[in-house]
């Protein structure tokens, strides 16, 4: 199975899946249109998300970064009259120097996530959504900003305008993406925003049409209607869908099979299970009863 992921919500699913399927039966592409330098380091979010996640050193509570990180780097930086725009751990910190160090030295984004998996003993394959460099930027009142000054730094309070990604038109997939879509036969869009998790990678040039030969099966990030947690509303309104599961199935394009909460109001086609992952154990349930419906569905 091919799982596409951003943050948040398909890490808290990956973490039930690892348990119950084998590394080489897990593939994972993830978005990296959030990703961003950092006083020299480059970040990449929802890569590192799910890497921690599969390491099993993932904060549960926040589902970013590595449980029982300090700050003390940050904060020191802070009193030095330095605020970054991320409050990056010590630990987390080191991974990005990890990461960067290889990318000034030459290696791919691709090569790079490749080495920091097997340096933190991860076996499912996972790889970025492509190795060029993608944006997402938002238009706000207050101007053109970067999601992760619009999330992290402002706390998503400046009202979006409309929504670009900076070299996306230009930007191909990485060849691992693209490996992975001639091999594998279906494709799970996991439950991270549909808006700036999931969408930068349907909208790679090729992806769509891959995907049309594929069992595609689509879980929504909503619980009971409501976004779990992010900007979800906020960005979807600005593109001027329906903040539902009928604006989340909208958004996807081709879907085989869409699994959304118990607790929906959607009318369409579709798997109703519960999707609420709070804690570890809960993951695991939501996943194990979600690859049983996928198999009475096939």
């Amino acid at each position: 199975m091919l799982v596409l992921s951003g943050g948040t919500g398909t890490p808290k699913l990956l973490m039930g899946l690892k348990e119950l399927m084998k590394p080489e039966e897990l593939s994972v592409v993830v978005n990296t249109a959030e990703d961003i330098w950092i006083s020299g380091n480059y970040i990449s979010p929802d890569v590192d998300s799910v890497l921690y996640t599969l390491a099993d050193m993932i904060d549960e509570k926040r589902m970013w970064g590595i449980k029982g990180d300090r700050t003390v780097t940050y904060d020191y930086l802070i009193a030095l009259g330095i605020k970054e725009k991320l409050q990056v751990g010590d630990r987390d910190r080191a991974v990005h120097i990890f990461r960067s160090n290889l990318m000034r030295e030459g290696a791919s984004l691709s090569q790079a996530t490749e080495e920091l998996a097997k340096a933190l003993g991860i076996m499912q394959h996972v790889v970025p959504m492509t190795d060029n460099e993608v944006s997402t930027m938002l238009s706000t009142p207050e101007g053109l900003m970067h999601f992760q000054e619009f999330w992290a730094e402002r706390r998503g309070k400046p009202e979006i305008i409309s929504i670009l990604f900076g070299g996306l038109k230009e930007a191909k997939p990485s060849q691992g993406f693209l490996d992975l879509l001639e091999k594998e036969d279906t494709v799970l869009i996991g439950p991270s925003n549909p808006v700036t998790s999931i969408d930068p990678i349907l909208k790679l040039p090729g992806v769509s049409e891959k995907l049309a030969e594929k069992k595609v099966i689509a879980v929504s990030p909503l619980v009971a209607n409501k976004p779990v947690s992010g900007p979800i509303a906020k960005l979807m309104t600005a593109l001027e869908y329906p903040v539902s599961d009928e604006g989340v199935r909208e958004m996807l394009g081709k879907v085989d099979l869409f699994i959304v909460d118990k607790k929906s109001s959607y009318d369409g086609d579709c798997l109703r299970m519960s999707t609420r992952m709070k804690t570890k154990a809960a993951s695991l349930a939501v996943a194990k009863e979600m690859l049983e419906r996928i198999k009475e569905n096939s």
